[in-house]
């Protein structure tokens, strides 16, 4: 189920590499690479820690829930978008990716991969 809908994202998405659904824990649920030198899961877990702390600091703030966050280095632009309290999606892009559309379509596909959970 989940790997239908991160095929479709990471496929649609010009310049993406692979996609993961994740805990906040660090363990993914699924992943799919189109690249083999792309380890989502790695960079997926040591973001997930950035991400808690993120988290928090928007509630601290009262800034509301999370949504959304983008990371971006030299080499990697890694998009996530928070589906519950437990899990996220992550989609990894080279630099010059179609970063728009990505969150387009990780928006899209978020309902239907927070009914699968």
């Amino acid at each position: 189920m989940f790997r239908d809908n991160l095929q479709k994202i990471v496929e649609s998405c010009d310049g993406a590499m692979a996609g993961v659904v994740m805990g906040f824990d660090g363990i993914a649920v699924e992943s799919v690479s189109l690249d083999p030198e792309v380890d989502v899961n790695t960079i997926s877990m040591e973001f997930s820690f950035v991400l808690t702390q993120v988290r928090k600091a928007a509630e601290i703030l009262e800034t509301g829930e999370l949504e959304e966050v983008a990371i971006r280095s030299a080499k990697l632009t890694f998009l996530i978008r928070v589906l519950s309290g437990d899990y996220f999606l992550g989609l990894a892009l080279r630099p010059a990716g179609n970063f728009g559309k990505g969150r387009f379509l990780m928006r899209m596909a978020a309902d239907e991969l927070r009914a699968q959970l």
